[in-house]
């Protein structure tokens, strides 16, 4: 039994404590967590590197009167753990459960729902505008890491927050990482400031000398003021968080409690906007998280190091294997070189290899500048993150009919992570851009043909989506030709068109469909668009229906791109369409998430009798 931790059942159990009894505290919340989430997966380094700094945020600020907004969001275990969550951590993550980001109907202690990296800043400004157009006073807090600071939406929001008089305080978690190590020249110039550890408390002497100066008569106000101006500007240095307009202070040890509560304390009564830097280890109390934070990041449940070859893998190997032969192929990836499967690529072309930091909007329209200019852009972005260069790839890549090349991974369902981070949009945003094909391999060696065809021979946007994890067993595609389906199996009653992981859902469909005598054609689109348009003529022409089965949203993408094309015809089947209706999947496994969205091979089996029988 912990001595102190299953005595905290909400924030007002931590403000009893003393600094010495947080402390151990501590200590006891990263032994739950190392126990916790490796039984259940999820986001383990960055926790244990935010322990002190949410219990110091806990002790001095009252929440949920006060507003943390948790950037990103996985970082937030700590937080939900101590603002009565800790009942749940078994279920972290899973279809039901907790989720493993902040989530507003979840608890009254998340104020607003985060997932990607940046958001925090200008939620936070939102917030603090509002509660002032309130006439409110509680505080505004957002917590980000530096990794954040390679978002330009950062910077959007602290030129907005600079100037304003609407009080936010913004807590930097600087560990010089994200999910890998952070790069770049904000990277730089933290590293620059982390060699000042002096700053604040030369900067609290200099402040606390000044204050005691004498105020007397107009004239000598003025003039101490002046005085004041010029002494703080000759002693302190200034960064660039103090030109925007904040107070700056820091840079501050993230695992002194102590310091936190003292350094919090001068924000929580400050009147202006400040801006608190603060120094952490990611995986802190955890020996092989500290030595390794990247691996340990995010665990998968069990044991981290089980890691089967996957599509990204099998990815970052062709991909290799293509820019060996083609000198004019370069990688870019937007602080993701391991989990998309470049890290070969990086060590064997390091002048190939272009890591722009979480930015996936400058790494699409810099990409396309290396289009334009002879180069061929490869840019692997996770399906999510994609979203979030939408203006930039329908302007800068296929306004101009550029040949930059989007593998999109974790496409479709990927589970665990839940609403902002599923990748069932790619096909439906994607579809209307002009010049955009879009390909969707079902196995293996259909991804490597689809690369090289990509790469070598497609001269113009282009994007591959592929699922996260493995290959079914029984995969085996016949030889990629662009633009042209194939049919997996014959049948006369029914025809099912399908593409990339619903290809497996499809086959067992068609098994069930056969033990209750119906004859199911199965039809696999390895190229979305443009749609193999004979082959679907051809095969829904004289059955009784025809069903569409996709790991996208049900507007705007395969589905309505074939529905669109069948309404056009004479003669043409029932169509049933079989896809992710348009509101947010919660988090689970992918099987259960299918089931829950009757993608699963039994419920569509069972659609496809109804609407037979029906006829």
């Amino acid at each position: 039994m912990s001595e102190f931790l299953d005595r905290i059942s909400s924030p007002r159990d931590i403000k009893k404590l003393t600094v010495a009894e947080l402390d151990v505290l501590a200590g006891e919340i990263r032994e739950f967590l190392v126990e916790s989430v490796t039984r259940t997966g999820g986001h383990l380094a960055s926790n244990l590197g935010v322990v002190e700094i949410t219990l110091a945020l806990l002790a001095v600020f009252d929440t949920p009167e006060d507003k943390i907004i948790w950037d990103v969001g996985h970082q937030s275990y700590v937080y939900k753990l101590l603002t009565g969550r800790k009942e749940n951590f078994a279920t972290l993550r899973k279809f039901g459960g907790m989720s493993g980001f902040p989530k507003t109907e979840e608890s009254v202690y998340d104020c607003f729902n985060t997932g990607h990296s940046s958001t925090s800043a200008s939620a936070a400004v939102g917030m603090a505008r509002a509660r002032d157009l309130h006439g409110d006073k509680y505080n505004i807090i957002a917590v980000f890491g530096d990794g954040a600071l390679t978002g330009g939406i950062m910077y959007e929001a602290m030129n907005d927050a600079g100037r304003s008089k609407n009080k936010v305080i913004y807590i930097l978690n600087d560990n010089a990482m994200s999910i890998a190590k952070n790069v770049g020249a904000v990277s730089k110039y933290l590293r620059a400031l982390r060699q000042k550890p002096l700053y604040f408390k030369s900067k609290e002497a200099v402040l606390g000398i000044l204050s005691r100066l004498p105020k007397g008569g107009a004239q000598m106000a003025r003039f101490i003021r002046r005085v004041k101006r010029i002494v703080r500007a000759t002693i302190l240095p200034s960064t660039m968080f103090d030109d925007l307009g904040f107070d700056y202070y820091g840079p501050v040890d993230g695992h002194n409690t102590e310091a936190l509560i003292n350094v919090f304390e001068h924000a929580r009564t400050s009147d202006k906007s400040v801006f608190i830097h603060v120094l952490t280890k990611k995986g802190k109390g955890y020996r092989p998280a500290e030595s390794d934070p990247q691996r340990f990041h995010g665990i998968a449940a069990g044991n981290p190091d089980s890691r089967a070859r996957d599509f990204s893998a099998v990815f970052g190997d062709k991909l290799v294997e293509l820019a060996a032969e083609n000198k004019s192929i370069v990688a870019v990836t937007g602080a993701m070189p391991a989990g998309t499967g470049l890290l070969e690529f990086r060590a064997k072309f390091r002048d190939r290899f272009f890591d722009v930091g979480i930015a996936e909007e400058h790494a699409v329209t810099m990409s396309a500048g290396l289009a334009a200019s002879g180069m061929i852009p490869v840019v692997p972005l996770y399906s999510s993150f994609l979203q979030r260069a939408y203006d930039q790839t329908l302007h800068d890549v296929c306004l101009q009919k550029l040949h930059v090349v989007f593998p999109i991974d974790r496409a479709g369902v990927v589970g665990a992570d839940g609403e902002t981070h599923q990748g069932m949009y790619d096909i439906s945003f994607l579809y209307a851009m002009p010049d955009m094909t879009i390909l969707s391999p079902s196995c293996y060696k259909e991804l490597e043909q689809m690369l090289d065809y990509a790469v070598n021979i497609h001269n113009a946007p282009i994007a591959i989506r592929y699922p996260r994890g493995c290959e079914a067993p029984e995969s085996c595609a016949p030889d990629f030709c662009f633009g042209r389906g194939y049919c997996l199996a014959q049948g006369s009653d029914a025809v099912i068109f399908t593409t990339g992981r619903m290809v497996t859902t499809a086959r067992n469909c068609a098994a069930l469909c056969e033990k209750a005598g119906i004859s199911v054609q199965i039809c696999v689109f390895p190229t979305i668009k443009p749609l193999d348009v004979q082959m679907i003529k051809d095969a829904a022409y004289g059955k009784k229906l025809a069903v569409t089965i996709e790991d996208g949203v049900i507007y705007g993408g395969f589905s309505a791109a074939v529905s669109m094309l069948m309404s056009t015809e004479k003669d043409m089947p029932r169509l049933l369409i079989k896809a992710f209706l348009d509101k947010p999947l919660p988090q689970g496994s992918i099987a259960e998430l299918d089931k829950m969205s009757g993608m699963d091979a039994e419920t569509i089996f069972n659609e496809i009798r109804e609407k037979i029988n029906e006829r």
